[in-house]
């Protein structure tokens, strides 16, 4: 039975319509349902109802702020990027504003529609501080700015730190910043295992292909290392590696000049032993980057282990062009995603569903338009 080709409603008006001279029990096995599936749909059909999905929403939100409040919130923000949810609150208090919500739902708001990124979330916790509480936390990684070589040919760093520990896991001078990030992280996995996480900008070797994810961001979702990036124009999320290449640049580059990239490479290696086993770190007590870092427990797995969803929402294949069809919408993911599952989250605190890939959602829709809210990679 041409199963897929055929839409929700016209498979369960083919059953009705079969099952008016056929064998119930036969006729379940044959379109993989149960047998009180059935009864209902046989139910509906002869009331006179429509077959369709009827929505799962409910009809009432108790608690849910009301939309001119929300609005409000959204407007002040619009005026004032640089407000949180806190001085946001306090601000529309003082303007005897009534049944206001509380601090974490303002910022909840925020959040939902777009206007703070996880990584200035993070910023605002006790889980950032901006240094990791442990080694492998977080890996941060850049390419350092290409310089040229004797022979002509310009090279580019790509490094990868250690949050915590300022350990300088890599460097890896190539020709050119393509093909280079992912053998570079292979490399760095099996030797040191893998973080928690890696922040990087927002360069095409790392996020937003044709403005949906990269191989790298799958990669390392498949690995179950979330990828974080800084936010545009903002160096400063980077800091350590910002530094790092400003320490680069003091210590080894100014006035070096490299016969050709093999030379290049011997030369930063041999910085790399220093910056991690010779020199101090005032931040790190004046002790060494070496004597701070320990590898991660998290080895490097020869296979990919296969993902098992829990089984409570809707699962669907992305298909050859990077769109899924949910619901009454048919929506963009990313290329990137073609033939893997994902699964569509409602949720909790708004009219909004979540696109999950693994343990991470990728992406929230408005659940009345199917609108895209944002784009952000974030572990379930």
């Amino acid at each position: 039975m041409p199963w897929e080709s055929r839409t929700v409603k016209e498979q369960r008006e083919g059953f009705v319509e079969a099952a008016g001279n056929g064998n119930i029990s036969k006729l379940c096995r044959e379109f993989g349902i149960s047998r009180p599936t059935a009864y209902k749909w046989m139910k509906r059909a002869e009331a006179g109802q429509d077959l369709n999905d009827a929505s799962r929403a409910p009809h009432r939100k108790p608690g849910k702020t009301d939309e001119t409040t929300e609005r409000r919130i959204l407007s002040i923000r619009e005026d004032n990027p640089a407000w949180g949810g806190k001085t946001i609150r306090k601000v529309l208090e003082n303007q005897r504003c009534e049944n206001l919500p509380c601090i974490k739902t303002v910022s909840n708001i925020l959040k939902r529609n777009g206007y703070i990124p996880p990584e200035e979330s993070l910023k605002h916790t006790p889980f950032q501080r901006f240094e990791k509480e442990e080694c492998n936390e977080m890996w941060q990684t850049d390419f350092k700015g290409e310089f040229l070589t004797k022979d002509g040919r310009y090279c580019y760093p790509l490094d990868i730190l250690d949050d915590h520990s300022r350990f300088l896991i890599k460097v890896v001078p190539s020709e050119s910043t393509r093909s280079v990030v992912m053998p570079a992280f292979r490399e760095a996995f099996e030797e040191f295992g893998m973080p928690r996480s890696v922040l990087s900008d927002n360069g095409a070797q790392f996020a937003g292909f044709r403005k949906g994810y990269t191989q790298f961001e799958k990669w390392l979702m498949n690995l179950d290392v979330l990828p974080i990036h800084g936010r545009i124009k903002h160096p400063q999320t980077q800091g350590k590696i910002e530094r790092l290449h400003r320490t680069m640049k003091a210590e080894l580059l100014n006035g070096a000049e490299f016969e050709d990239i093999a030379d290049a490479e011997t030369h930063l290696q041999e910085w790399r032993k220093k910056y991690n086993e010779i020199r101090p770190h005032e931040a790190l007590q004046m002790r060494c980057p070496a004597q701070v870092y320990c590898p991660s427990s998290r080895r490097f797995p020869e296979k990919i282990p296969k993902f098992e969803h829990g089984g409570q929402y809707h699962i669907i294949k992305v298909n050859s062009w990077g769109y899924v069809r949910f619901d009454k919408w048919q929506i963009y993911l990313s290329e990137t995603m073609v033939d893997e599952y994902i699964e569509f989250r409602p949720n909790p605190i708004g009219d909004s569903f979540s696109a999950c890939y693994r343990n991470f959602t990728i992406a929230e829709f408005n659940t009345q338009t199917g609108e895209l809210i944002h784009r952000r990679i974030s572990r379930l």
